[in-house]
């Protein structure tokens, strides 16, 4: 009897990563010289943050998604901090505006105007001022509207209600007081009721973001933690870290047991930090190192062996930051599902790297784009703080999906559904803000530049077909 190997049936097993071509990169960007170990860089559909230099305190950039090329010396900053800036992070439900974290320990909401920067801003929106020391880190609820979480060399968490209509909240609605020492990384689960740290101390703590109660906290000889991200749908916990010799090391936990590592793997001896991202959508797990060029990713299952190794993107450019696009901000048309923006420091370069499932077909893959997290809130702030937890609302990735769902539905003849400024509203739903006026805009430019590249390949190859039939003809002496 034989023995034959078995080999996993996955539709992602060939992703590959594909970096953006030169003129598709951001080029002469004065990219932090900063070494707190943080990302540096945040994406949304329209914008990309990155942390710069600036004389006489922190800064940073806020570049359209689509200027790329090479950025004016004298491109306008946000710079109203009086410190270095550690961390940036744009609001999920509201892409022109950002929040910032310094060494000045403030954090500042800054709104970012629809149109180019012709001038620094130095404003912001909000300022919280709770901490005593430096701001290392601030998340986003993934669900509920304008709340804001922030953590300090305090030690302490703070939870701040940007609903107020206060300039300076000098008060957060709830202090997180359950860390010793740093607090090197947050997480929180789907619907934001649970929120991973992993601290200084080297234990990773599950805390009720309302109560500050820890639910449970996990202590490994062997495993230095450093940053911790939740699995949501697959209820694990993921980490990176070093051993005790000093290896970097990945490690995965269950959810509801943190006693024990459902399991340890050493990657290598490189001394660079380790940066996970999860695709809930994909059950993908990608580890990004600091220092090196190198992406590795892996999928994610419910049974062992739990975390199976795909494949690994290498560069000999090293990275010392990393942004991601929300999935919405994808390229379906292309079969990508997943989008990083690399900070080369050496070279003052941001360059995309995109990651492709290889299909033949132009056609939308829709076992490839389940519906996904979309840009409205599920919660207002004072829901969540009253005890509401709710799941993301889920959107479709598909170009024509709002159309199809009108025909599905029936809707009464087309004259009879006009509104009173002419608005076909069989196209497209009317835009109830100027928020969603200006991203019904972007999609339309995104769609006609679509559109465009599309023509121009197909005058490529009709030019290609029309030299292949004058060369058929002359061979055979009938032109």
């Amino acid at each position: 009897m034989s023995w034959h190997p078995q080999y996993r049936s996955s539709k992602f097993r060939h992703v590959y990563g594909k970096a953006a071509s030169k003129e598709k990169c951001y080029d002469c960007v004065p990219i932090t010289r900063s070494v707190h170990d943080n990302q540096f860089c945040a994406v949304n559909p329209h914008f990309i943050a990155v942390v710069t230099e600036c004389a006489g305190g922190g800064a940073f950039l806020v570049i359209p998604i689509h200027q790329t090329g090479k950025l004016d010396p004298h491109y306008p900053k946000i710079c109203g901090h009086k410190g270095n800036v550690l961390d940036i992070k744009w609001n999920p439900f509201n892409d022109f505006v950002i929040a910032s974290c310094s060494e000045d320990a403030t954090v500042k909401v800054w709104d970012i105007p629809k149109h180019l920067l012709t001038r620094n801003i130095t404003t912001a929106k909000k300022e919280l001022l709770g901490h005593v020391r430096r701001v290392g880190l601030i998340e986003w609820h993934p669900t509920a509207n304008n709340i804001l979480f922030s953590s300090g060399y305090d030690y302490k968490i703070m939870v701040w209600n940007l609903d107020s209509n206060e300039p300076v909240i000098s008060k957060p609605v709830k202090i997180l007081d359950a860390h010793k020492d740093v607090v090197l990384s947050m997480s929180f689960n789907t619907d934001g009721s649970l929120l991973a740290t992993a601290c200084k101390d080297r234990k990773i703590r599950l805390i009720d973001p309302r109560s500050g109660e820890v639910l449970q906290e996990a202590s490994y000889k062997s495993h230095r933690v450093n940053k911790v991200l939740f699995l949501g749908n697959v209820k694990k916990l993921f980490s990176t870290g070093t051993s005790r010799w000093n290896n970097r090391q990945i490690a995965l936990w269950d959810q509801n047991d943190l006693s024990v590592p459902l399991l340890e793997e050493d990657l290598d001896g490189s001394s660079g930090l380790l940066f996970p991202f999860y695709d809930s959508d994909t059950c993908m797990l990608y580890v990004v190192g600091k220092g090196d060029g190198n992406i590795r990713y892996y999928e994610i299952s419910s049974e062992k062996p739990y975390l199976n190794y795909l494949m690994e993107y290498r560069s000999h450019l090293p990275q010392k930051g990393i942004g991601v696009m929300p999935k919405r901000g994808l390229e379906v048309s292309a079969c990508e599902i997943f989008r990083f923006y690399k900070l080369i420091p050496t070279k003052s370069l941001i360059e995309p790297i995109s990651m492709i499932v290889p299909r033949r077909s132009e056609s939308y893959q829709e076992d490839i784009y389940p519906l996904t997290t979309g840009a409205q809130p599920a919660l207002t702030a004072q829901e969540w703080l009253n005890g509401v937890n709710k799941g993301p609302l889920l959107v479709s990735l598909r170009p024509d999906s709002r159309k199809q769902l009108k025909v599905e539905k029936k809707l009464p003849k087309k004259e009879n559904m006009c509104l009173s400024n002419g608005f076909d509203v069989f196209e497209c739903p009317p835009p109830k803000t100027e928020n969603e006026l200006l991203q019904m805009f972007y999609r339309q430019q995104e769609e006609i530049r679509r559109l465009r590249e599309l023509v121009n390949q197909r005058d490529v190859q009709i030019k290609q077909l029309e030299l292949k039939l004058r060369n058929l003809c002359m061979n055979t002496g009938s032109y």
